[in-house]
């Protein structure tokens, strides 16, 4: 653990991992957030409403998401599944936090989860709900722009 506090960037953290959001069970444990698009799963804690795009478009502006985000690091991409992983580095203590988000293609449109979780700590005051709530308003102003 202190490796992961000690590093910078992506330094001292375990390998990125894609994740099966429809098979995805939430931790107990109030330190993580999940917001999904309709009817993906019944595991969220808020509902992402249907993208009026092509998911092709959506994942264009997904991956650029992160970039210039401060104290944010992309770890990982898996263009396939049109997923990527970053993390997110508190400003005090350094705790890493992950956030993976997914374009999915669906009936009417495309879907979006976004999930930020703590791997340090039982709760986090909210912050990853903060957080998710953030990285939506910058990725429905970067959609609006790339429309």
């Amino acid at each position: 653990m202190l490796q992961m506090m000690l590093g910078r960037g992506t330094a001292g953290l375990p390998p990125a991992e894609r994740i099966d959001f429809p098979a995805l069970r939430l931790p107990t444990s109030p330190n993580a957030h999940l917001a999904a698009p309709p009817g993906a799963t019944n595991e969220r804690h808020e509902t992402v409403p249907l993208l009026p795009v092509p998911a092709d478009l959506a994942w264009g502006v997904l991956r650029a998401l992160g970039d210039g985000m401060e104290r944010v690091w992309k770890m990982a991409e898996w263009p396939e599944a049109r997923q990527a992983q970053w993390v997110a580095r508190t400003r005090l203590m350094n705790y890493p936090d992950l956030i993976n988000a997914q374009i999915v293609e669906m009936p009417g449109g495309s879907g979006l989860f976004l999930y930020s979780r703590s791997l340090v700590g039982y709760s986090d005051l909210g912050v990853n709900a903060k957080r998710v709530a953030a990285w939506r308003s910058a990725f429905d102003a970067a959609l609006a722009r790339a429309r």
